[in-house]
This record gives C-alpha cells, structure tokens and sequence, in this order.
C-alpha cells in the first residue's frame, strides 16, 4: 500500500515534575451548560502548567471576548514553548490505558494520521470518514481557534475494526517492556490514566495496514468522538496547503492530525444510543405510525398515549436515518415544535411525563459490527446518534504535537 493513513508523530508531554493531575482537562466541548464545571477547574489548576491555559471551553464561548481569549491562549503556548515545558518525545505513538470511574477500561493509541485520507463529505473517496453528520455552521469559530495555534491538543478519537485483536491489545500485553510515561488520577472524576512509550512505531503501522487490507471496505478509521474537530484540522489544513508547493506540503505538520486510536471491539467502547424529546410534538405520533419496517427497535412515549413501539428496519443505523429525517422534516413545517437530545432513557421519559404536549422516542443502541458496514457504504448517521460512554469519560487533553 504505498499511501501513508498513519504517520508517527513528534508528541509534546510536560516535563517532569509536572502536576499531571492538573495539567489534563476534559474535552473543551463537554460540560457546555455547566460552566460551574469548568470555573471549579479553572480555580483548581490556578496557575499551574495546564492544557486548561491552551484551550478555549466552549462554555465560556458567550460570556468572553473571544478574539483576546484565542490570543491568551497563543501567547500561553508559546511561552510554554519558549520556557522548555513541553517536551519532544521524538517520533513515537502513546499507548493510553484509560480506568474511567465507572470502573470501564479503554486502551487507545495516540497517532496521528494524514489529513489527506480523511473527509466528512460523502462521495469523496478515503480511508478516514465521519460516522455521524458534521454540522459546517460548527466548523469556523473553531477555526479561529487553530488559525495562529503554534500546536495541537486532540480529543478526537478514531475508531479501526480489529475484531482479532491484533494491534493494541497485542502492544498492552507487552506493556512492561515500554517506558511508562504517566501514571495519575485525572481530576474532576475523570478516572486514571497511564501512557506508554511505542517507539517501534513501522510495525505498529504495517499492523493498522494489514486490517485495513483484511476488511477491504476502503476503511481504516471512522471517527467515533470529536467529528468537528478533525474536521477543523482539515479546514485548517485546506487553508494553509493553497500557499504551499507540492513539495512543501508533503511534510507540514498541519497535514497531520494528532489523535487516539481505538478498536471499536475494545470492552472499553460502549455505545450509548442518545434519545429524542418533542416538545410541542402535536400529531408527530401519528407521523411515526406511518413509518414502515419490519422491526421494532425503537419506541415513542408520551403521558397521554404511554408507550407504542415504532415500525423500523432491522438496522439500528437506519433507524436513526429514518427517525431524524422524519423529525427534521417536521421542524422545518411546524416552528412551534422544539427537540433536544437525551443521554438516560430514564430521563427522557421522565422529563415526558412533566411535558404533557412533548412527546419522548427511545432510540436503539448501535451494534459494534453495523457501524462501519454502514459508513462503508458512503453514509453517515444523523447528529446525536450515539455517545462513547459519559461526559467525564471523554478524551482528556494530555499529547501535543506541533502544527507550525
């Protein structure tokens, strides 16, 4: 195969002595109505070195001013820079055990991947695809972002199909012959985490490639967190190759991507369907009653009518295609009615129970070995179709990698 999908990275760690605990934060896009959340971490970390100081929480994206936000945040990076206080590990990929507090365990493998093989729109030939819609109105104020950025922090994970298990869970078992990088609580109940040191990074490569022929489906990766911030690179990168000659674009290391890999066989991926609420529903139920299928993976629930099982396909990734679409149909003809979109089943029919005119739709869990066959065929799900595991179980920012 004589294109490159995965490229090892030079990765950015603190030094040493660092208070790890409160140099790694949540994912900026977590905790957005909650900005207790992020204000009790911003007075924990204080002014100690932190990736909280490099990103921009996008709970606070309202109630600052956002153009000297960015440059605090660059003037930060680059005094981190300048001062010696991110270090190059050399050309290497982590190998990231993650213990959630929930008691879940998820390996992962920070890489960084050619933005060249990726792309979020559907009939663009690639190794790399979105698996759910990207909304492009979400792209350009992230954008700003990364603009003058002089590095990357990623909390994008990417998931491969390795059924075998032949790749990271192979590098796991011989863990105690890699250098241990880190070892600590991550605050705010984010778990434990510990990264390993892979610096043989040809063989881990010619791994990935011998999956990606195996399956034959044109796919390395799909992404399974942080759609839009992979694609924000990509734009970025789109930007900056106009100025470059051919040569020059080869090895710019805005073309490639820093992010976590993870085998979506992995115990550690659960995938956590995410429920519909209408409020305002009017005769929506009497639109779902006309759906068609021979399957009945979902179910609407109101307190006038409780519970009616819905007429779907027998695939879990058409369901939510047909069900969003229906609903997006009907938002366009009917303003009045509003959607939101719900993590617990028992919350979605609890907070049904106290709107009498809304209307609650309980959506199927996605199966593990249905989401890349669907991807595979050029289509993506709908926004919100599934959550990889709770809020405080998302990527923490920890690796960096230049990008200028």
């Amino acid at each position: 195969m004589n294109k490159r999908i995965v490229v090892a990275p030079h990765i950015l760690l603190p030094r040493k002595g660092t208070d790890m605990s409160a140099y790694a934060v949540i994912a900026c896009d977590q905790f957005t109505s909650q900005v207790e959340y992020w204000n009790d971490l911003k007075d924990m970390i204080g002014d100690k070195l932190s990736t909280f100081h490099m990103i921009y929480p996008e709970a606070y994206l309202e109630s600052t001013n956002q153009s000297e936000y960015i440059q605090n945040i660059n003037q930060t990076i680059n005094s981190y820079l300048k001062d010696n206080l991110l270090v190059d590990m050399g050309e290497c990929f982590i190998l990231v055990e993650r213990v959630t507090a929930y008691g879940v365990r998820r390996l992962g493998l920070v890489i960084s991947i050619d933005l060249e093989e990726y792309s979020y729109e559907r009939g663009v030939p690639c190794s790399i695809k979105a698996s759910e819609a990207t909304i492009v109105e979400r792209i350009p104020p992230r954008l700003k972002i990364r603009k003058d950025a002089p590095i990357e922090l990623p909390h994008t994970l990417l998931l491969f199909d390795d059924k075998e298990k032949s790749n990271i869970e192979q590098l796991y078992a011989k863990r105690k012959e890699l250098d241990l990088l880190y070892d600590f609580e991550l605050n705010q109940n984010g778990g434990h985490i510990r990264g390993y040191l892979v610096k043989d990074t040809e063989t881990v490569i010619n791994k990935f490639n011998d999956i990606y022929k195996k399956n034959n489906n044109g796919l390395m990766f799909i992404v399974g967190d942080g759609n839009h911030s992979l694609a924000t690179a990509k734009a970025h990168w789109e930007n900056i190759k106009k100025n470059l000659s051919k040569e020059e674009q080869e090895n710019h290391p805005a073309r490639f991507a820093l992010v976590e890999a993870n085998n979506v066989y992995d115990e550690g991926i659960i995938f956590e369907p995410i429920h519909r609420i209408l409020f305002n529903a009017g005769n929506f139920q009497n639109e779902l009653n006309a759906l068609d299928g021979n399957g009945q993976l979902a179910y609407s629930y109101s307190k006038k009518d409780s519970k009616k099982a819905i007429k779907t396909t027998k695939s879990a990734a058409e369901t939510y295609q047909n069900i969003q679409k229906l609903i997006d149909e009907n938002l366009k003809k009917h303003p009045e009615m509003k959607v939101d979109f719900i993590h617990d089943e028992s919350s979605v029919l609890e907070i049904a129970d106290k709107n009498p005119d809304s209307l609650a739709i309980v959506m199927p869990a996605l199966e593990k070995s249905d989401i890349f066959e669907f991807v595979a065929k050029d289509m993506v799900l709908p926004r919100k179709s599934f959550s990889m595991g709770h809020a405080s179980e998302k990527r923490y920012y920890l690796e960096a990698k230049k990008i200028a």
